[in-house]
C-alpha cells in the first residue's frame, strides 16, 4: 500500500507580512525554519521510507524540503524540482498587502480572488522573465486562477508521481498552499463550491495511504502526538 505525504513549506516572509507572492522567490522566516524542522521530526516518527521527493523551483519550498530530508535522515533520495509545483501566480496582486487590497476592493472580492476555483485575479501588464524558467521554455504566467494552477500541476502528478506510487514507491511532495489545494481537490474529488473551504497550513504534513489502484484508503494530518 503506497503512501504519499504532502506538506506546505514553512512560514515565508510574505506569509508573515500578509503579502501576495505566487512565483516571487521569498525566504523562510525563523518561524518557518522551525516549522520545517518540526514537520521533519513528525514525519520521522512515522518511519515512512520515501523513494522520491518533489518540490517547486521556489526556495521557500526547496529549503523546507532539505530541512525535512535532514530531519528524517533521507537526504540521499532523489529530489525532483518542477515549475509545475510552483505556487499559484497571483498576477497583479503580487507584492500587495492582503489587508490593503481588502480595504480597497472589499472582503467579498478579495475572497473570490483568493479562494475561488475559476476566477482569475487581475493580470500583470507584462510577463516576467527569469533564467530558471527561460531555460525550460516556460513562460511565466501573468496571473492564474486555482483552476489554471491545477491544469499545469496535474500533468506532473500523472507523469511523475502517480506512476511511482503505482509501483509501490512512497512519495513526498513539499510545495505551496494553493497548488496543494489544487492537488487535494483532484485527489479527493472536491467540488468547485467546496474548495474555498480547504486550508493547507504551513509546515503541517498530510498523509495519504492508497490501495493498488490509487484509491484513498486513509488520510490523516500528521501530528507529534
Amino acid at each position: 500500500m503506497p503512501t504519499l505525504v504532502i506538506m506546505r513549506h514553512g512560514e515565508s516572509q510574505a506569509n508573515r507580512d500578509n503579502i501576495f507572492t505566487g512565483w516571487s522567490d521569498v525566504a523562510l522566516t525563523e518561524k518557518g525554519i522551525s516549522q520545517a524542522h518540526q514537520a521533519g521530526k513528525i514525519i520521522s516518527k512515522s518511519d515512512i521510507q520515501f523513494n522520491d521527493v518533489h518540490t517547486s523551483f521556489l526556495k521557500r519550498a526547496i529549503i523546507t524540503t532539505n530541512i525535512v530530508l535532514n530531519e528524517i535522515n533521507q537526504n540521499f533520495i532523489p529530489e525532483h524540482k518542477s515549475w509545475r509545483l510552483n505556487e499559484r501566480h497571483y498576477g497583479g496582486l503580487r507584492g500587495k498587502n492582503k489587508l490593503a487590497v481588502k480595504a480597497k476592493v472589499g472582503a467579498k472580492q478579495l475572497k473570490v480572488w483568493r479562494r475561488s476555483f475559476s476566477v482569475v485575479p487581475p493580470l500583470l501588464k507584462n510577463r516576467d522573465e527569469d533564467p530558471r524558467y527561460d531555460r525550460y521554455g516556460v513562460k511565466i504566467p501573468r496571473g492564474e486562477s486555482l483552476q489554471m494552477a491545477q491544469e499545469r500541476l496535474i500533468p506532473y502528478w500523472v507523469d511523475q508521481v502517480a506512476p511511482r506510487l503505482l509501483d509501490g514507491k512512497n512519495q513526498l511532495i513539499v510545495a505551496h498552499g494553493s497548488t496543494l489545494r489544487a492537488l487535494i481537490k483532484y485527489l479527493e474529488d472536491i467540488s468547485d463550491e467546496e474548495i474555498p473551504n480547504v486550508e493547507v497550513p504551513n509546515g503541517k504534513p498530510i498523509r495519504y495511504d492508497f490501495d493498488d489502484h490509487l484509491n484513498i484508503v486513509h488520510k490523516q494530518f500528521m501530528t507529534d502526538k
